[in-house]
């Protein structure tokens, strides 16, 4: 039945900045797939744990810190020892320092870039060495973002760095398809979590987004749920170097 190439019964999920927000939804989400899922945060992931324990789900936390090299190690080893091997990478954490590009500091560039694409890509190919050694194939899914297509504004190390990703995406993909992994994106749109929160608190840029998505509302972490499960399950298995936009339609206007 088709309903069963979604299943994800089995398979191990690593979810980096699951703590809330986008990332505690896709957890969320692939654990009621069937996943186990390892929870990756800077902080306690005791809330999504708690939200994943409601329905009986499996899961465990690594407390890591992205902006350390070390941390990839950890992440993997920590999964590893929880439970023997994964199967699924999903490229989360990320952060955002919104300043006047002509004031950003290099210890800021750096702080981001850092975090949201060298650890991405580092990440991913401890991952890909892993799954290599399972022989199983893999999946890994990046988070973009809109501004993977467009420019922003006051973000441009952020904007660097997610365009940069979609771009890893596609090359990681051409790499790793013979192999068995996919290696495919979402690009959520403007979503209420707590790197929007400057934004919508500001009730004219909140108001000016909102008329521009189709949708009529801001997105939810819900919103990712049914994307990230497809991307990590064998219904995607001929889907390679994509990044599939969940945005309200606001790419299409």
């Amino acid at each position: 039945m088709v309903l069963d190439l979604f299943k994800l019964d089995g398979k191990v999920a690593v979810v980096t900045g699951a703590n809330t927000g986008l990332g505690q939804g896709m957890a969320v989400a692939l654990a009621q797939a069937g996943a186990k899922v390892v929870l990756v945060g800077r902080r306690s992931c005791d809330e999504t744990a708690g939200k994943i324990a409601a329905f009986g789900g499996e899961c465990t936390q690594v407390l890591a810190d992205l902006s350390l090299k070390e941390s990839v190690q950890a992440v993997l080893s920590g999964a590893l020892s929880a439970y023997g091997r994964v199967d699924i990478l999903v490229n989360n954490a990320g952060i955002i320092k919104r300043c006047d590009a002509i004031d950003v500091s290099e210890q800021d560039w750096d702080a981001v870039i850092n975090v949201n694409l060298k650890m991405v890509f580092l990440l991913s190919q401890a991952f890909a060495r892993q799954f290599e050694k399972q022989n199983e194939g893999g999946k890994i899914i990046n988070v973009c973002s809109m501004l993977s297509f467009q420019g922003g504004i006051r973000v441009p190390a952020y904007t660097a760095s997610k365009s940069a990703v979609m771009g890893l995406t596609k090359a990681l993909a051409n790499e790793w398809a013979p192999k068995g992994i996919q290696v495919n994106a979402i690009a959520p749109g403007y979503m209420a979590t707590n790197n929007t929160s400057q934004l919508r608190d500001d009730a004219d840029r909140s108001e000016a987004i909102i008329e521009r998505i189709p949708a009529g509302r801001w997105g939810t972490p819900e919103d990712m749920q049914g994307t990230v499960v497809y991307l990590a399950s064998k219904a995607s298995d001929y889907v390679n170097g994509y990044t599939v936009a969940v945005d309200g339609g606001w790419l299409a206007r």
